[in-house]
């Protein structure tokens, strides 16, 4: 197989999307193999067998490098093909730990004093779609790591202490650590280069072994019939990989390297079990860490082999590792070229971002994007999980516990999944989430539409959607109910889609899903309004510690909550559904009766939000000028839960306009409008005076209208409640000194507005939602925003901030919104990062300050980022926010002077 270096795109196209273009045309497969290896399989719900179902108890950091998975591999910056049968990642051994580095470390739910938390510093700092060129960093220390300070010192703090971090233990003083640079590269679409260079950044000479290695994931050792790949020596330097579906492959080391063979099976000894002749899972770890020669063997076959190599480097030395996995016969030699085809691939990765950030000027803005893109890129990872073999158990193991055939996901037997999904984090988070995934879906959606829209099917696809119509959640609970966002994420990328295809939009994509989504919708009407009002109950809704209780729970008093942003939620489902029937019509006829049905279920929606039932009690506050939940007793009382949070906000999600010129090629669907809204007034008069047009004749469909959205948008934008610095705070923090008490039938309950880590353990982890920054919710602001722009125009203006004097129009509103997020993440006057606080090491270091970290939340007040470091996927849009002109095409459209005064005069009615 020749080096593949001089293959040139056709004009106007650059190699990356030529390869893109292939992909999606279905000539070549460049997704074949990518970074699908997860940070983290140990502690999962997956790997989980126990009877108690405390999953991470079952499988530690410490048993899992001699223990075979059964349903995914990990590893340090990991490579492997598309099921996830032959992977390729690196270890390290710095000559003092007692372990090989083969996988990152972190806390456990329970040893983290704020849930799990990866305690490494790696970054991933390019990626192509295609995955033709990657790059990652790994900071390894050259002392032995902190293992046991890191546990004990996070055990013995409180939630409401900080958190102990790999910086503190001051074990990278005097930088006595090793920068570990990985890159992939493609030659073609099996043909993996990988190359490891290292820098030894401390004043002293060190040793490092590095240690490329190659394994089959363990599918044998469950079915007796499952035909065991195999891995032998090839030459002196080369290692031959055959597996029953994957075919042949060749693995190719340069000459310093030592082959060391194992099997990719338990050891005996991780269950307690007396000690056996043969290779196992550690054989790496207990040749090279222990010295023990019979751990592994020189040829194989096997299913694991690592090529070892050894060097003390000087201060300031640099070395590089080459290796290369070919399919095919071996080639001769693989290593010529080799540097020229990384060099080449990297420059086309610069190639490929160049028109995406065209209209950026800002170097350090376009820095960030690209590392928010590479992050979402490298997140991706291979999730397998069948829930019916998994409660069943395999034929050749022990049964499982009775126990989990009633318990965990046991309502969830058809779920069968084998795919590639974009994760929110592969360490802390290595499981997708579904609302988590759609919101990865728009950022992606800028570089790999194709990519975005098969993610967004796959969660609606039939083994994965459960049979009443429900998206499941996520592996530890399923049944939990996340917000229905997909059916807003669906037409958003279609929408960028088209953007970057000059109008050409993929209606066959919205089709496909439009059918799908009538299900899930379904689902929420029939098992979501409990009462049959049009007020909806979705519990979890995501929203972790957010409420006065566990809204996934029965509440402690019997009753139940109606709740303002389940019921909201559903209004924009349903505004998202009409828009995408809408669409749909254009090109069939029989779409315009269904929109017209998605419209008139927003209306009672609507009025179900103002007015509960006959009693008068609404989800919205006079006295308070606020949404909030309504507790139903079983007394029958209705009482408001005067919280203010962002429950209270999510009411303007549900906003969407309808051109004239779209009502002129619908006649039907405008005709259906007219009737229903002459005949039911008292609907009509709910929502943003539909009689009045707004600029150029379009309308507004809302939730608000023009005095609850300026109450909504006063308390807003005020930044003594939710204006933060750096977005829109997830609770008012008028509750720090005034916290919401609840107070009923003996129960006493506080609420208090937290910036920063969780102080509340209502559903462990580490997310907390009352007070922090979250990108999902800023970026539906930012966007609704722009959408009520999009109708009242220039000259409705509100103050911002709050008090200020300062007068903005929404647009302007949304565009200070989107810098407040968007600074978050870029130098300030002084060349730091919100983000990274008070540590001086990542604000002034240049082996650190321009190495980007896209946070699972922000410290409202400082915004520092917190919980889960690496969650790449719903911060991630911090790459569309950057990306001003691809929203300003998107709302912008001409204005007409005659109009402007009515729409201001519709809001200010």
């Amino acid at each position: 197989m020749p080096m593949d270096t001089t293959r040139e795109a056709p004009e106007g196209r650059d190699p990356e999307r030529l390869r893109l273009l292939e992909q999606a045309q279905g000539l070549r497969n460049w997704r074949l193999w990518g970074p699908y290896v997860s940070d983290r399989h140990w502690g999962t719900v997956r790997e989980d067998y126990s009877a108690d179902g405390e999953a991470w108890n079952y499988l530690s950091y410490e048993e899992a490098r001699s223990r075979a998975y059964r349903w995914g591999e990990d590893g340090l910056a990991g490579f492997c093909d598309d099921r996830q049968r032959l992977c390729l990642a690196l270890a390290l051994w710095n000559g003092a730990d007692d372990c090989l580095k083969e996988r990152l470390f972190g806390l456990t739910g329970p040893e983290g004093s704020h849930g799990e938390d990866v305690k490494e510093l790696y970054w991933q700092l390019d990626a192509t779609p295609s995955h033709s060129y990657l790059r990652f960093l790994y900071k390894y220390p050259q002392r032995a790591f902190p293992y046991a300070e890191l546990r004990s010192a996070n055990r013995a703090r409180s939630r409401a202490e900080g958190e102990h971090e790999l910086l503190d233990t001051g074990i990278l003083d005097e930088d006595r650590y090793f920068d570990v640079f990985v890159e992939y590269a493609k030659a073609d679409e099996a043909d993996i280069l990988m190359r490891i260079t290292v820098y030894n950044r401390g004043p002293d000479p060190a040793p490092l072994h590095v240690v490329p290695q190659l394994w089959f994931r363990n599918t044998w050792s469950w079915r007796s019939d499952e035909k065991r790949p195999t891995l032998r020596l090839d030459g002196p330097n080369g290692v031959r990989a055959e597996h029953p579906t994957l075919g042949r492959y060749g693995f190719h080391l340069e000459d310093e390297s030592e082959l060391l063979f194992c099997e990719n099976e338990s050891n005996p000894h991780a269950f307690g079990l007396a000690p056996a002749p043969g290779t196992f899972k550690d054989g790496l770890h207990e040749r090279i860490v222990h010295g023990i020669p019979e751990a592994t063997h020189a040829d194989g076959p096997a299913t694991k082999v690592g090529a070892c190599h050894h060097r003390v480097l000087a201060p300031g030395e640099s070395w590089v590792v080459r290796a290369r996995l070919t399919r095919g016969p071996t080639i001769l030699p693989p290593f010529i070229g080799f540097d020229a085809l990384v060099a080449i691939r990297r420059a086309e990765a610069d190639s490929f971002y160049a028109p995406l950030q065209r209209h950026i000027a800002d170097p350090d803005a376009r820095l960030v994007q690209r590392q928010a893109l590479a992050g979402m890129i490298w997140n991706k990872q291979f999730y397998n999980l069948d829930v019916y073999r998994w409660m069943r158990g395999d034929p050749s193991m022990p049964e499982p516990p009775r126990q989990r055939k009633r318990g965990r996901n046991a309502d969830w037997r058809h779920f069968s999944a084998h795919d590639v999904i974009s994760m929110p984090d592969k360490w802390e988070y290595p499981w997708f989430a579904a609302w988590d995934t759609a919101f990865h879906c728009i950022p992606l959606a800028m570089i790999d539409p194709a990519f975005a829209k098969e993610q967004l099917l796959l969660l609606l696809s039939e083994d994965y959607m459960h049979p009443n119509g429900q998206i499941p959640a996520y592996e530890w609970q399923f049944s939990d109910v996340n917000p229905p966002v997909h059916a807003w994420a669906a037409y958003r990328v279609f929408e960028i889609e088209r953007e970057t295809t000059g109008g050409k939009g993929d209606r066959a994509f919205l089709l496909r899903i439009f059918n799908k989504l009538m299900l899930n919708f379904a689902w929420w009407v029939n098992r979501k309004d409990g009462k049959g009002r049009n007020v909806f109950q979705g519990g979890f809704l995501g929203l972790d510690n957010i409420g006065v209780f566990d809204r996934s729970r029965p509440l402690p008093n019997g009753g139940y909550l109606d709740q303002a942003d389940g019921t909201a939620w559903m209004a924009m489902f349903s505004l998202n559904m009409m828009r995408i029937a809408l669409e749909l019509a254009l090109e069939d006829d029989s779409f315009q009766d269904i929109a017209s049905k998605f419209f008139e279920h927003f209306l009672y929606i609507a009025q179900a939000l103002s007015n509960i039932g006959e009693r008068g009690v609404g989800l919205w506050s006079e006295e308070d000028e606020f949404f909030h939940d309504v507790l139903n007793m079983p007394d029958g009382r209705m009482v408001e839960l005067k919280l203010r949070s962002m429950v209270g906000l999510t009411p303007l999600f549900a906003v969407e306009t309808i051109e004239p010129e779209l009502l002129e090629r619908l006649p039907r669907f405008a005709a259906r409008l007219k009737q229903f809204l002459e005949r039911r007034v008292d609907l009509a008069s709910l929502v943003s005076r539909w009689n009045e047009p707004g600029l150029g004749e379009r309308r507004l469909l809302s939730l608000l209208r023009g005095h609850r959205m300026k109450c909504l948008l006063q308390r807003m934008l005020d930044t003594n409640e939710f204006l933060s610095p750096y977005g829109i705070r997830s609770m008012s923090r008028a509750h720090a000194e005034k916290p919401y008490l609840f107070d009923s039938d003996g129960m006493r309950i506080s609420v208090g507005y937290e910036p920063g880590e969780s102080q509340t353990f209502m559903f462990g982890g580490n997310s907390n939602w009352r007070g922090p920054i979250w990108f999902p919710m800023n970026y539906l602001l930012v966007e609704s925003l722009r959408r009520f722009h999009y109708y009242y125009g220039d000259e409705f203006v509100v103050e911002c901030p709050t008090g200020s004097g300062v007068m903005m129009n929404l647009k302007e509103v949304s565009n200070e919104l989107s810098r407040r997020l968007v600074s978050l993440f870029l130098k300030d006057g002084e060349g730091r990062r919100p983000i990274y606080g008070d540590v001086e090491r990542m604000q002034s270091d240049p082996h650190f300050r321009d190495r980007i970290l896209f946070h699972e939340y922000f410290h409202a007040e400082t915004g520092k980022g917190l919980g889960a470091s690496h969650q790449c996927g719903w911060t991630g849009l911090v790459a569309r926010l950057i990306q001003p002109e691809a929203e300003r095409r998107r709302f912008a459209r001409p204005l007409e002077p005659g109009m402007r005064g009515m729409a201001a005069a519709g809001l200010r009615a």
